[in-house]
Order: C-alpha cells, then structure tokens, then sequence
C-alpha cells in the first residue's frame, strides 16, 4: 500500500517515519479511505506498545501520515534465525496483549496481527505497527464487504479466511496473538503451506484442524 520513510520532523527536530500511499492516480476511493482508517484507527490510541501517529495529511496529490520511529528490528527477523526462550515468547506477547487490550477499549479491532507488524525498539520493548486493516466497530464496515478476504492467511481465524468479515471481533484478534506466541517459540506459523490459497484452504475445508472460530478456540 505505501512505503516508510525515515525522515526528520524540523519543527520539532526529532527523527520520525513517514508512511506515503503510492498508489496515486490508480488507487480507488477505498484504498484512499483504507489508508486514513489506518492513520485514524491509531491516531487515538495512546499506549507504550503501539507507535503513536503525529500528523494526517497530504502532499502533491500522495497521502501520507507521520508516526514513532523505531529504529530497530522487527519480531520477524529477530525470530528468523532463532526463536525465543519461553520466558521471552511470554514476555512479548504479555505487552502486546495489553496493546491490544487498548485498542479495543476504543472499539478498534486489530485484525492484522503478524510477527512483522511487532517492532522492537532499543529497550527491547515490543510496539505494534501498521493498522491498515483495523476496523473501528459500527463506524467505517462499509470498507470491508462480506466475502472479502482481507489479513494475513496464516494468522486468520476461520471465519476471516472465509471472508465472514461480520462475525471478526476482538477474539479474532486474540486468535492471532496466540498465533504469534506460537511463531515466537518455533520460528514459523503452526499453519503455513506452499501458497495463499492453499493456507486459506486449511482455514476454511471442513475438518481441518484450523476450521474452527476463533471464539470457538478462544472458549476452549
């Protein structure tokens, strides 16, 4: 959607990221909208453990939106080569759980948690990043229609594969956190296959291990 620039505010002189929507004259009304819902779906969540958004706006016809510079590393290459010790696994999804917990406080539903959406900044402090996905409840679904697949196939529920886009809520979310705890003890998802639609194909047959809802394994 977009590409992040590491770039210096002179007002305040502080280094920040800059995110600029490429799409241009190619991009639709939605994909407009999708990337401010991002900027806006952050915007009022104040927590340690999601980067903060600073300024909306845009420039010579691109859209883009100011935010934290973390100037480290993402969970993914950090997991790439060695997963972490239970105690560190616990530790990161402790803090993004609470993130998390901030988020749908504000009726915001993440519903694109993955390990490369968690940075890490030098105090060795998980943030979350990049809410292009994020769905304000009962205030932007019409960016979303039924049957759309929208996320990460790996770290779906069941019923977002299937693009029951209605039925995704908060536990949604909480099936991706375990999701990622399971990354970080193993280096890699607990359900992963040669292609997209092979993987969403594990999500969605009936019978698979991975069909059912997140709220029917988060009961569980």
């Amino acid at each position: 959607m977009g590409v992040v620039y590491r770039a210096r505010q002179t007002s305040l002189n502080r280094l920040v990221a800059v995110k600029m929507f490429l799409a241009r004259q190619l991009a639709s009304d939605d994909d407009v909208q999708r990337f401010r819902a991002e900027a806006e779906a952050s915007v009022n969540l104040d927590h340690p453990g999601i980067v903060p958004i600073f300024e909306v706006g845009e420039h010579r016809g691109l859209h883009y939106f100011s935010m934290g510079l973390v100037d480290r590393t993402s969970l993914s290459d950090r997991i790439r080569n060695r997963p972490l010790s239970q105690r560190e696994a616990a530790n990161v999804v402790r803090h993004v759980a609470k993130a998390f917990e901030c988020a749908h406080q504000h009726d915001v539903i993440r519903r694109d948690l993955k390990s490369s959406n968690v940075l890490v900044d030098e105090s060795d402090q998980p943030k979350v990043v990049d809410f292009g996905l994020a769905r304000r409840v009962e205030r932007d679904s019409e960016l979303t229609g039924t049957g759309q697949t929208l996320g990460t196939p790996e770290y779906m529920p069941a019923e977002q594969a299937a693009g029951k886009i209605e039925r995704v809520g908060p536990v949604a979310d909480m099936y991706s956190l375990r999701v990622l705890f399971y990354c970080t003890l193993t280096g890699r998802p607990p359900f992963q296959s040669s292609s997209t639609i092979e993987t969403l194909d594990i999500g969605v047959e009936p019978g698979a291990g991975f069909s059912v809802t997140a709220e029917q394994r988060h009961c569980a």
